[in-house]
């Protein structure tokens, strides 16, 4: 297995696509970040917050995660990749473990220039903000802008931005059971967006229920998950980091559980 992880992450990462994904991230949180400064400074009206949104990470890693999965999962099945492991007596348990692994590095990768660029412009002390669509790396960029830094502010910011990553992570993991059960790529890319679109409407509605904030906040999708700031205290970023990762696991089983009864033509 560990030569099948060696081999995918090298296919991954020596591809164009990967790059150019990582670009986009790139591009999209240096926009972030400056409707963020322009919009507070008013040399941006305060009509402009929502495409303002379109490059925060909420809504492009929603897009490009699944993308990824599309690509490097469902990509496998058009080229037979998988049904040659299959053939050659690959285990399918190793299949789901191996692509998940690479999976999410690809995803780590990605969203990276994400918390370095909020990172980098929380410590310029320039103001960010953008209001109440401010979600994700934009809600710490525009909570805590303008605080003083010190180290241990410095390293509370990097656990929360971590944290966050493995928030996004979780969430995005959703896109494993779904890559095995359609396998195409446009069919993974509709069907997650969708998912991200229905839980921010149960997120609103967890605020009025009970019932469905509680069953909410055993997901990442739940509780102040995409909220987490320096403010955040330990317990709660604790159960953000338990929360992710009991999620993933979860759904990398039920991934197996999938795969395990697909017919491989």
């Amino acid at each position: 297995m560990v030569n099948m992880i060696r081999a995918d992450l090298y296919k991954v990462f020596k591809s164009t696509v990967i790059r150019i994904l990582f670009a986009i991230t790139l591009f999209c949180s240096l926009m972030m970040v400056l409707f963020a400064y322009l919009i507070p400074k008013g040399s941006l009206g305060g009509e402009y917050t929502g495409l303002g949104f379109l490059f925060s990470d909420m809504n492009t890693m929603s897009i490009l995660g699944a993308v990824t999965a599309g690509i490097f999962i469902c990509g496998d099945f058009e080229n037979k990749t998988i049904h040659n492991i299959i053939a050659d007596g690959g285990g399918r348990g190793r299949i789901i473990v191996s692509k998940s692994i690479v999976f999410f590095c690809s995803i780590l990768f990605i969203i990276l220039p994400y918390a370095l660029v909020t990172i980098i412009a929380v410590c310029t002390g320039n103001k960010f903000d953008m209001g109440s669509v401010s979600i994700g790396f934009l809600n710490i960029l525009s909570k805590e802008s303008g605080i003083e830094l010190s180290a241990s502010v410095l390293a509370k910011l990097i656990v929360v931005a971590g944290t966050l990553i493995l928030v996004h992570l979780s969430q995005l993991s959703l896109c494993l059971p779904i890559a095995f059960a359609v396998k195409k790529p446009i069919l993974v890319v509709a069907i997650y967006y969708a998912i991200s679109i229905l839980s921010g409407q149960l997120s609103s509605l967890a605020s009025r229920s009970d019932v469905v904030n509680n069953i909410l906040s055993l997901t990442p999708f739940g509780g102040n998950r995409m909220f987490l700031t320096v403010q955040s205290g330990t317990g709660e970023l604790f159960k953000a980091f338990a929360v992710s990762i009991v999620f993933g696991i979860a759904v990398v089983i039920v991934t197996y559980g999938i795969f395990r009864k697909t017919e491989i033509k």
